[in-house]
Parts: C-alpha cells; structure tokens; sequence
C-alpha cells in the first residue's frame, strides 16, 4: 500500500509542478508584454518592470493552485486508467479508496501552503506591487496614506476620508481643507458621508467653514447636502484603497473590527475574511474531484476530453464562487455562506461523484 500512495504522491507532484509552472511562465510572458506600452512610458526600465510582474508572482501562484491541482490528478489517474493500472488494482481485490490517503493528504498540504503564503508572503508582495502601479505606473502621486484611512491631496485641497465603501461608492467621514497660495486656511468642510453622482460629489451633514477676507473670523454654514466638485472619483479611491490581498488574516479580522468599531459597514471585509479560510480549503475539494473524474472509464480512453472536463469545472467553480462573493458584498447572503456556499456545493458533488464511480 505505502508503494502505491508514493508512486501516486510522486506523479502527481511531477504534473503538478509541471501544470504550474507552465502556467506562471505564461502569465508572466502575456501580463509583462501586455503592460509594455505603459511601462515605457512610465519611470520603470524594463527589468523595473519584470520585477513588478514577479511580485504578483505569488498571488497568482495561490489563485493557479486549485486549477494545477484538478487538472494534475486527472492526468495522473486518467494516465493510470490509460495503463490498465487501475483494472490490476480492482482484480486484485483492492478499492480505488485506496488512493484516498494519499489524495487528501496532497491536498491538505497544498492547502496549508495556500493559507501559509496568504499570511506571509503575498501582503508584503502586493503592497509593493499595488504601491509601483499606483506611483510610478499610473504617476499617481496625490494620496499620502491609504492604510486606516485615506488621505488625499486634490488641487488646493487636502482631502481626508475616514471610510469608504466599495460596493456602494460612497464615503464616511469627510474633511476637505483648502488651502490659500501662501498655505493659509481659506476654508474647511466637515461631512458626514457622501456619494458621487452625475460627475459631481454630493455631501451629507455639512458643516462648511469660510475664511473672512476682510477679517480673521470664519464663517460657518450648515448644509443638510452640498455638490462639490473634486477631481476625485470613486474608482480613485478604489485603487488606493488597502486591499484585502495586502493584509494577512490577522490585520484583515483586525480592520474589519476597527471599521464595525466606529460604526461604519465593515461587510465587504468580513465576507473577504471568511473567503481567506475557503479559498485554501478548495484544494481538497478539486483534488477529489479530479479523482472521481480521472477513475471513470471515458478518461483512459480520451485524456484531452478528461482534462476539458477539469478546466470546465474549474471555470464554474470560479463562477460559482465570484457569484456568492458579489452576493455577500451586496448583504444579500451572510459573509461565511457567500464564501463557503461554492465549497459545499462542489465538495458535495465531488463526494458523489467519487462514489458513484466506484
């Protein structure tokens, strides 16, 4: 039995890397000359820009993982089908839940590796990453800090909002103090929240401070709503904002209680939160899947038919997933059901389908 499973373990290790490796090197190739007129046209040289694609080299290699995983184990099996290797092991009285072992076991593991680099490595990777594309890529040099909150500088402006949600566009916590030539204050607003509509920015609450020219008074004016005009949109504050690939499970459970702590809606990172734990766990998923998949008989016969069924069922689950997680983002589903919702299908389907083809 232990000669079967590292006979298994050694060829699926062998395609995997094999899978993954051509698969990196091709996203390499296509993001890097895809990006080429923009990188000559901002200050990176070419090797400045090849680091920028490797730093995302990481993350790409986690969300590639499932995909690598699936695909890997149907060859392995469909190759073993191909080989009369399986119809031994049936004669000789064996169950195929032989190869359970070592199949959760190199799932479990790669797992481990996925929830391993997404606590270390890939934040400190994407911070870097997202920091060349916004200030040397894009020479987006306005915003001062994006890491609790976001600090902005818009023409004579200096601009400061304390949340901003990305599923509704709006934000909370608005200050914008406008400065004079010779940096004294000219004016300040303070708002509660606002939201952007036909190219402008409309305000909530307002509490708008105006300096006198005439003396060293201010005046101030309450609005219940004031449209202002900033060159500023919310796909701005989108790009700069901290994503959640930049931080770890820690610092996004961390953020997520600052931001419910000041009352604002923290749902977008919750849902984020819950999708850090079920994403590595899709590995076991895909590893069984790809095992009841490569055991049936149409796979010895037609491998390239075997390995369209795999990527097929990697694309629904990425749709399944990508649809669940719009739902959490919107509160339409709880955040631990929107991220697990696809693995409880796909883990269900997969179980039945292993069964069903012993």
């Amino acid at each position: 039995m232990a000669c079967l499973h590292k006979y298994w373990l050694k060829e699926f290790a062998r395609f995997f890397c094999i899978i993954q490796l051509i698969i990196i090197v091709l996203f390499v190739i296509i993001d890097y000359l895809s990006r080429l007129d923009k990188f000559l046209n901002s200050d990176l040289s070419l090797l400045g820009a090849l680091g920028y694609v490797l730093l995302k080299v990481p993350f790409m290699f986690v969300q590639l993982t499932p995909a690598s995983i699936l695909l890997s184990t149907i060859v392995v099996f469909s190759l073993m089908n191909k080989n009369n290797e399986l119809l031994a092991i049936r004669t000789s009285g064996i169950s195929i839940y032989l190869f359970a072992k070592p199949v959760l076991l190199a799932g479990g593991t790669l797992a481990l590796l996925m929830f391993f680099l997404g606590e270390t490595l890939i934040p400190v990777s994407m911070v870097k990453a997202n920091f060349i594309q916004n200030h040397v890529i894009k020479k987006n040099q306005n915003y001062l800090s994006a890491r609790q909150d976001i600090w902005m500088k818009s023409d004579n402006n200096l601009i400061h909002i304390n949340f901003f949600d990305p599923v509704s566009q709006t934000i909370s916590g608005v200050t914008i103090t406008s400065l004079e030539k010779n940096y004294s204050l000219e004016s300040r607003i303070d708002a509660q929240k606002g939201y952007y509509k036909d190219g402008r920015w409309i305000l909530e609450d307002v509490i708008e401070q105006l300096h006198s020219e005439d003396t060293e008074d201010y005046k101030v004016n309450l609005y219940d709503s004031k449209q202002i005009d900033l060159a500023l949109e919310p796909g701005d504050l989108g790009e700069i904002l901290k994503k959640s690939d930049e931080m770890s499970f820690v610092q996004l459970r961390q953020y997520a209680l600052k931001v419910e702590e000041e009352g604002y809606d923290a749902t977008v990172y919750r849902v984020d939160l819950n999708a850090k734990i079920a994403l590595p766990f899709i590995c076991i998923i895909m590893v069984l899947t790809g095992a009841a998949t490569g055991i049936r008989p149409f796979a010895g016969g037609n491998i390239p038919v075997a390995i369209a069924t795999g990527v097929g069922i990697t694309f629904l689950y990425w749709v399944m997933h990508g649809f669940c997680l719009s739902l959490g983002y919107g509160a339409i589903l709880p955040p631990f059901i929107s991220a697990w919702a696809a693995n409880v299908f796909f883990l269900t389907v997969g179980v039945l389908n292993l069964v069903n083809s012993e």
